[in-house]
């Protein structure tokens, strides 16, 4: 069946012009079932990410007529390619010329092997100007099969959201990035969502049943003069956390940060009479399994699309052990999460940072209202003789997220004050 495909042109190497005019006689005459039917003008841009000292480049886009399948246009595609002298050695280096299918009808395409990968919609397609800004002058009407938004209405977001990351600052180092914290509604979710909104993003709060407590989030996080808004998913059901990546990403057509902070709450609230089976149950479907799947989701998204960060929610004595039916539970549930944020993190180097936050006594719902001996032991074990806050563990978060943290990824970074045990 025949489609429109639209296409990215791109060469900095060279006699650019020449270069891309070329291409598209090539692409006319390389298999009878491609037609260009559509052509934009050239556009002259600065490099977007690889080595210091490249040329300038040239991009366009172009419509074709086609009855190939997506894979056989992509082989056509990189015969043109490799035709014109193309080697690719260097990720984002110069290059004589670049061919990239960026829409094929409304298909969604996910096929990956070694050597041959094709993702469509292009994962980048959002956020590229130099790729956004030749396509809407012959596609700006067409909608986007992922997100649903028009060429037109992408580019408009595009440059909204460049504007604000340019004016990235001290005190506002993350304007513009686009935030998910999972359980902010309270706690250390609550404070990690005020600190990166007070830090410039723009921030979806998630709670799992509350939508007042959500919304009173949401606000005190737009009242910080960023965009926020609220999403309710039970993570007990894997289909609602399938559910939620899937709305976080079309939110703001796609996302820059996700931290994994959900936990469940087997200290108060009607768990704490719960068995021991009972909670174990709860910590794997709420600290594990949904923290698993959704760093995998939207890991792999962030890492196709080719950059992001991803922050998970350990705890300090998952790696010591603390004695006590509680002290089993956490460091089952905990210690696989920051287990598995090691291995993910192997996994989606380099271009996603993967880090764990493993906090020690942190004085949430459980710690108001622990009893004097707790509150005596917290003290005593941590070197600065306090409990900490849930700001303290939102400031770390905002500094392993930001741009003075580019080089941290694969840790785990305890948040305890000192505490010394034993």
């Amino acid at each position: 069946m025949a489609v429109i495909a639209y296409l990215a042109l791109g060469s900095n190497v060279g006699d650019r012009a020449a270069t891309l005019a070329a291409a598209l006689r090539a692409l006319a005459d390389a298999d009878e079932r491609i037609q260009v039917v559509r052509v934009s003008t050239w556009h002259e841009t600065d490099p977007v990410g690889g080595p210091a000292g490249q040329g300038k480049y040239l991009n366009a886009a172009a419509a074709v007529h086609t009855t190939l399948d997506p894979l056989a246009l992509l082989a056509r595609l990189q015969e043109i390619e490799q035709a014109f002298g193309r080697v690719r050695t260097v990720r984002d280096g110069p290059r004589t010329l670049d061919l990239d299918i960026l829409l094929f009808g409304d298909q969604i395409v996910a096929h990956r092997e070694p050597g041959r990968t094709l993702l469509v919609p292009h994962p980048r397609l959002q956020e590229r100007l130099f790729v956004l800004e030749p396509l809407a002058e012959i596609a700006a009407d067409v909608v986007h099969p992922i997100f649903q938004a028009t060429i037109a209405t992408l580019l408009a977001e595009a440059r909204q959201r460049l504007a604000r990351r340019r004016e990235a600052c001290p005190g506002r180092e993350l304007s513009g990035q686009r935030v998910l914290i999972t359980g902010s509604t309270s706690g250390i979710g609550r404070a990690i969502a005020l600190e990166l909104a007070a830090a410039g993003a723009d921030v979806i709060v998630h709670g799992r049943r509350s939508a007042a407590r959500a919304e009173e989030v949401r606000r005190e996080c737009q009242a910080l003069g960023v965009r926020s808004v609220a999403l309710l998913a039970d993570l007990r059901q894997e289909a609602a956390c399938a559910a939620l990546a899937h709305q976080a990403w079309q939110v703001w057509q796609g996302l820059d940060v996700v931290v994994a902070n959900a936990g469940a709450d087997t200290l108060t609230g009607e768990a704490a009479d719960w068995s021991f089976a009972e909670k174990l149950q709860l910590l794997w479907e709420v600290d594990i399994r949904a923290t698993v799947a959704l760093c995998r989701d939207l890991g792999q998204r962030l890492y196709d699309r080719g950059d992001g960060c991803l922050v998970t929610m350990g705890w300090d004595q998952a790696a010591t052990g603390m004695d006590g039916a509680s002290g089993q539970l956490f460091a089952v549930a905990k210690g696989a999460v920051m287990a598995f944020t090691l291995s993910l993190a192997a996994t989606l180097a380099p271009h996603v940072r993967v880090n764990a936050l493993a906090p020690g006594w942190i004085k949430t719902a459980w710690g108001e209202t622990a009893s004097a001996v707790w509150q005596e032991r917290a003290c005593r074990e941590a070197l600065l003789g306090r409990w900490g806050t849930p700001r303290d563990v939102a400031t770390v978060a905002r500094w392993l997220i930001g741009p003075n943290a580019a080089f941290v990824t694969g840790q785990v970074i305890r948040i305890n004050g000192g505490a010394v045990r034993g």
